[in-house]
Parts: structure tokens; C-alpha cells; sequence
């Protein structure tokens, strides 16, 4: 492990200040995914800066109707709150299904959704990727693709093995469900504070695979608002994987059907963030949720999908996966499914 700085800031400005202040810092908080970084030489910060005891740890209420999670509070706390078991029950099974229950209890709200890739290629510092190194290649295309993106990937480009190429998926339960409750992201940063909406927090590999987020060098996640959902809105997580716990998502989707016809649907272990369905909601805003109505338009969503070939089949298998597994979701939440 190379060697770093610590540091323990007295709040949440000062600890801003340190990080936007060396080019080469991180933020620390349950540190689940960034110490094994550490250990594998992923992750080389000049100066780590602890976060963990600086934000709020707890769930409140909003004037609005809607929940406040603090920074700080752990995956645990917040499956474990019953206003969001009853409310945002999508979110509470979500992060039950993610990881372990040690985990659970030092993972935390603003650090869940901003972990990096589980990809081996990222993992193992042997081997080329554009996210850990970029323009050194992408070791995934043409090897163990069975856990990687069909949906948003830059493997179609000319050359897949160019710098712009990445198929890593986001690993997050958690963050699944907060795109699909629409979610709002409450960030301190250099320049002060903003609000943005939880879809707009990921972004695609685009040009520049090694970067994950829309956060700006400095920004500090201090809170996640669930906004309020009318009466009678029903909502569930479903996470399809290759043992029944621990592990990552081969798929999963958090369905969120609100009174009115408004349908919302996210998609996770497909693509490089959260996937929301939006050609597949837009079709089945007001529409009976029938099997076949489903499936017609997750054809829709699911027609730019790019699985990729690889060592032992490929990814081929997700997208019927994805189309059996939304249909079985959103089945779940009609009256007759219910009943």
C-alpha cells in the first residue's frame, strides 16, 4: 500500500477545504470499498481525509412529506428506520439484498452509491483499464463479461479496445432504488452547496471512463432526500444473482408504480450507473400493466442493448433476463399480484 496522509477534520467545511485543496485527496467514510482499494493498489491518494463522524447520521422528516437520510447514517440504520420500510419500502429491500450484515452496519447513505466498479479487470492492477489507468485498454472486452454493461457501453466504438472503452457495471443496490424513487443529492463543495437529482449523479463512460461521477473534485455528499410519494404508491426491489447472498446483482430492478398511471423503472447490473427505463416508462405511463404490454416495452428500452461475447458464453443471457425480471417486478406490484 502506498503511503498517505490522514487526517480528521472538525467539520464538514474544513474537511471540503482539505480534499479541494490537494489534487490527489479522497474522502473517507465507512470505507468498505475505498480501503480494499487502498490494499490493492487501485486506489493511490496522496492525503485521505475522514468524514465519518462530520455529517448526520440520522433519518428525518421533511416539511414535504419526505425523508431526509444523513451522510453518515449506515445501510443498516436506514432498512432498519420504519418510515422508509413503509414509505419507500423499494429502498429498504434494496439495501437488505446488498452485501453482507457487517457491511451493511459501516457502509453509509453518502458513500453507498459513489463505490466504484467491482470489475475484476479494475481490480487486478495487472491487467489494462481505462477507469484505473486511462487510455491503457479494456482488459473486460473479449474476457469474463458475465457480471458487465449491455446497456450505455463505448464497446461499439472501432477499435473496443480504445481508451474511450469501458463495460463496468455500478455495483450499488442502493442506488437503484434511489433512481428510481427520484431522489435528490445534497452535496457541499469548493464553491457551496447544490441539489441534484439522484439520475444525474452517475454518468456513462463517455470519453473519460475513469470518471464516475458528476461530482466536482472536493464535493462532499452531506444528505439524500427521498421526495413524497402520494397514497396507495407501491414499490419493490428484485435482485437476480448467482447465490442468494453476497452477492452482486447478475440484474435487479426497483419498480415504483404511483396511483395516476406514472410508472418508474431502474435497471441495475446492466450498465456503467443506474439505469432508468425511460423509453420503457413512457410507454406504460396510464397503461395496464399486463405481461404483454411489459415485455412490449422493455422490447422498446432494450432494442439499443449491446451484450458482449466472452469467456464462458458472454452477457447474451442478460437482456431475456432483464425482460422475464421486470416483468415478474412490476406483476408483483398490480392488484392481482398483490393479492
Amino acid at each position: 500500500m502506498k503511503p498517505f496522509a490522514y487526517v480528521r477534520p472538525s467539520d464538514v467545511a474544513e474537511a471540503v477545504r482539505d480534499v479541494a485543496a490537494e489534487p490527489n485527496a479522497v474522502f473517507l467514510a465507512g470505507g468498505t470499498n475505498l480501503v480494499d482499494h487502498l490494499k490493492l493498489g487501485v486506489a493511490r491518494p496522496d492525503l485521505v481525509v475522514d468524514v465519518r463522524t462530520l455529517t448526520s447520521r440520522e433519518v428525518t422528516d421533511l416539511p414535504d412529506g419526505g425523508l431526509r437520510l444523513g451522510a453518515a447514517s449506515t445501510n443498516s440504520e436506514v432498512a432498519a428506520d420504519r418510515r422508509v420500510r413503509e414509505r419507500y419500502p423499494v429502498l429498504a429491500q434494496a439495501l437488505l439484498a446488498g452485501a453482507t450484515g457487517q457491511l451493511r452496519n459501516t457502509a453509509t447513505t453518502g458513500g453507498n452509491p459513489l463505490q466504484r466498479t467491482r470489475c475484476v479487470y479494475f481490480q487486478d492492477v495487472t491487467t489494462p483499464c481505462n477507469k484505473r489507468e486511462p487510455g491503457s485498454g479494456c482488459a473486460a472486452v473479449g474476457g469474463y463479461t458475465r457480471y458487465h454493461a449491455i446497456l450505455g457501453t463505448t464497446a461499439a466504438l472501432p477499435d473496443p479496445t480504445a481508451a474511450e472503452t469501458c463495460i463496468a457495471t455500478h455495483p450499488s443496490d442502493m442506488a437503484v432504488a434511489l433512481a428510481a424513487l427520484d431522489a435528490q443529492v445534497q452535496v457541499l463543495g469548493p464553491t457551496g452547496e447544490r441539489t441534484l437529482p439522484f439520475t444525474e449523479l452517475h454518468r456513462l463512460p463517455g470519453d473519460d471512463p475513469s470518471r464516475d461521477t458528476t461530482l466536482a473534485h472536493g464535493e462532499l455528499i452531506t444528505a439524500i432526500d427521498l421526495p413524497p410519494l402520494p397514497a396507495g404508491t407501491r414499490s419493490t426491489y428484485r435482485k437476480v444473482r448467482d447465490r442468494a447472498s453476497y452477492a452482486f446483482a447478475l440484474v435487479s430492478v426497483a419498480a415504483v408504480v404511483v396511483p395516476g398511471g406514472d410508472v418508474r423503472i431502474a435497471l441495475g447490473g446492466v450498465a456503467h450507473t443506474p439505469w432508468r427505463a425511460t423509453r420503457a416508462e413512457e410507454l406504460l405511463r396510464g397503461a395496464e400493466l399486463t405481461d404483454d404490454a411489459v415485455r412490449a416495452a422493455m422490447d422498446v428500452e432494450l432494442a439499443a442493448a449491446q451484450p458482449q461475447p466472452g469467456e464462458g458464453g458472454g452477457n447474451g443471457f442478460k437482456v431475456p433476463l432483464v425482460h422475464r425480471t421486470v416483468v415478474a417486478t412490476l406483476r408483483a406490484l398490480t392488484p392481482e399480484g398483490q393479492s
